[in-house]
Formats: C-alpha cells, structure tokens, sequence
C-alpha cells in the first residue's frame, strides 16, 4: 500500500468566482459512515444553498462524489481529481455553492469546485501516513508484564492485548521498520516471543519508527 497525506483537523475556506459563493470544507475521515456523516451535517447547515457538491477518498479502497445538480462531471469530479492529484486521501470534501446570478459554464465550474478544493487544501495541516502491519505478538504469561512495559514505553504503537493460554499483543509496525522491530523484539525478550503479521494499515509517519538512513 502507498503512503499518502491526509488532514488532521475539518476546517473551511470561502471563495467567490463571478458573484457565486464557494464554501468549501473538508474533514478528516476513516469510514465511509463518516463521510456520509459530514456530508449530511454540511446539507443540514447549508440547505438553503443552491448544490452542496461532494468526494471522498478512503485510503486507496474507495472514492466517491457527487455533483448535487450541477451539470454531470464539472463539481464532484474535479474535487475529487484535486484530492487524488495532491495525494490526499482519508478525506471528504463539500463545496457549498450560492449561485450568484452568472452562469459559469462547464469549463468555469469544473475550475471553481476544483479550486475551492485546492485552497482549501493549502490551508490545512497535512500528515503523512504511511504503509505499517499489525504484528501479533505472542509470549507466555511469565513475560508478558515486562514485554508490555517495554512496548509502551517504545515507538511501536500497541494496538490491543489478549490474555488467553498466551498473552498477544497487537503491535502497529512500519513496513520499512519491520527488520529493525524483529531484532529489538529478540533482544528485549531474549527470543522468547513469536510475532506473526497481519492486516496492512497505516500510521502517521510522525509516529513511525523509520529504518536506518530515512528521515521521518
């Protein structure tokens, strides 16, 4: 999986292309439930506009948009092509729009909604998340306790603990940390753990370990 920018906070900016009104806000989301969440509230807030136009990209499984009215193609398209051009994903997008009397054409809309996006982009707080496993990490009661101290208090994110015959700890890893994870594992538990991969996800690259010779 890619690495890719996200945003940490929602946040909204305000255009106007001749007399029309283009509010465009964005969220940071991680399901699609979310999405729809944001988007519902934006309509809500904003009924008595003219289109409130949206996309969405989630990771790299799903993209969606919608151009609410406005001639096919020339609103949720283009805010969307912004999202994937900047390499944002993760993040929905609305642009309100208050028609000011002007017709703007095909082409004028397709540069209004993409450029609201755009400048609305430009104002965020971007991070970048980066391709990571889930390592199950399996060790006898005896260690566990201090396995789990040492995890906490290390770069690598715990996820979740299961106490069962064993106890396993999931452990998020960056895909290009998982050679330097697997020797720290051996030293702190004397070779006593197992770590088994799992699910591909990704993790803020601020919060990644990152092997030898690359900066975070």
């Amino acid at each position: 999986m890619p690495s890719y920018l996200t945003i940490t906070d929602p946040l909204e900016h305000e255009t106007e292309v001749r007399r029309s009104r283009f509010i465009c806000a964005l969220a940071p989301v991680g399901t699609e439930a979310e999405a729809r969440a944001f988007i519902a509230e934006r309509r809500r807030l904003y009924g008595d506009a003219t289109h409130n136009c949206t996309a969405y990209v989630l990771g790299d499984r799903v993209q969606k948009a919608d151009d609410d009215g406005e001639p096919g193609g020339t609103a949720g398209t283009p805010m969307l092509e912004v999202l994937n051009r900047r390499g944002f994903a993760d993040v929905v997008a609305v642009v309100t729009r208050f028609f000011g009397g002007v017709l703007l054409g095909a082409g004028g809309l397709v540069r209004a909604y993409g450029g609201a996006v755009g400048e609305t982009l430009d104002r965020a707080v971007s991070v970048r998340m980066v391709p990571a496993t889930i390592m199950s990490v399996v060790i006898d009661h005896a260690h566990a306790g201090r396995l789990e101290n040492d995890l906490r208090v290390s770069p690598y994110p715990v996820r979740a603990v299961d106490y069962g015959a064993d106890v396993t700890f999931e452990v998020a890893v960056a895909d290009d940390a998982l050679d330097g994870f697997a020797g720290w594992l051996a030293g702190v538990t004397a070779g006593r753990a197992i770590a088994l991969p799992g699910e591909g996800v990704h993790l803020r690259e601020d919060a990644a370990v990152s092997s030898p010779g690359r900066s975070a």
